[in-house]
């Protein structure tokens, strides 16, 4: 027995041996290699790590750690590396970050209940491809059917798509699920009565920064809600702007129609935002600006909310 125990571990540790000096191997290959255009930057995976499961001698969960974290780390650097000021997370295929998968996928097949993995994907992969989003959150539901929150996921995928049919089917089956809450049911009748509303939009980020356990989806689902609250702003000022305009003048500024900005009632209550400089600002403090010209507002180019609430 001691010697067979001996024998396994020597095994493991030649395994683990083995696939540091592959990662290693490879680490120099990319460094070596000659620089290439962006769009072929990205060379396949090198090493798969899935191929090694249940000959890994139980490292398995180790493997998936570490595609999980050069996950996080390649879409990272895509972000990092990109020279363009207004990335729209809503549409991340300018990046091309087409290994993002490929990670997440070998994760997974290593340990199918890495349930930080799925999520993460669920939640950031629908801006890259959504065939992609929808293969590994339906992987991630066959092999953890006790998590709800997948078919939460799946249904916030759905939606995405203005598949509202599909989302309320999607959460239906969720609330299935032992211990999921009473607003998965809620959710489907909301995608069946009202799907492209703002107001079923508000309740699916608002959900999803309350369930999420990663902080790259809860910080994306808040960047979505000042989104639709940027929109609505500017839909109301625009439309006085409108007016105004109709009426012989544009404004100079946009202070001069904050008399009429007090008698609109946005969704749920909400406020216009003036700051200490008498400035109109946006859901993230930074005012938004007038165009003369059009005599349309819009996002200041410092704001932080994503560009296609314009």
């Amino acid at each position: 027995m001691i010697r067979e125990g001996k024998q396994l571990l020597i095994t493991a540790a030649v395994v683990v041996a083995a696939f540091t000096a592959v990662i290693a191997l490879s680490a120099y290959v990319e460094g070596a290699r000659p620089k290439l255009p962006p769009e072929y930057a990205d060379s396949d995976l090198s090493l798969e790590g899935k191929r090694l499961k249940g000959y890994a001698l139980g490292s398995e969960g180790m493997l998936a750690d570490w595609y999980w974290i050069q996950s996080l780390q390649y879409l990272g650097g895509k972000f990092v590396d990109s020279k363009d000021e207004n990335i729209d997370i809503g549409d991340l295929r300018s990046l091309n970050p087409r290994l993002l998968y490929p990670y997440l996928d070998n994760a997974t097949d290593l340990d199918p209940k890495f349930y930080a993995a799925y999520s993460y994907g669920a939640i950031v992969l629908p801006a890259i491809d959504t065939q992609n989003a929808i293969d590994l959150t339906e992987k991630g539901i066959r092999n953890n059917p006790d998590k709800w929150r997948l078919h939460q996921y799946l249904g916030y995928i759905y939606w995405r798509q203005k598949d509202y049919e599909k989302a309320a089917q999607t959460y239906e089956a969720g609330a299935r699920v032992a211990g999921s809450p009473p607003f998965m049911r809620e959710m489907a009748a909301a995608m069946r009565a009202k799907g492209g509303s703002r107001e079923v939009a508000r309740a699916v980020y608002r959900q999803l920064i309350a369930e999420s356990e990663d902080e790259q989806s809860k910080r994306n689902a808040q960047l979505r809600l000042s989104q639709l609250a940027a929109e609505e702003e500017l839909e109301a000022v625009n439309g006085l702007l409108t007016s105004t305009r109709a009426a012989g003048r544009c404004p100079a500024k946009l202070s001069e129609i904050f008399p009429q900005l007090t008698k609109i009632t946005l969704s749920e209550d909400a406020d216009f935002r003036i700051d200490r400089s008498n400035s109109l600002v946006d859901p993230t403090g930074v005012p938004y600006s007038l165009d003369p010209e059009t005599c349309k507002a819009f996002l200041g180019k410092e704001s932080k909310v994503p560009r296609s609430a314009e």
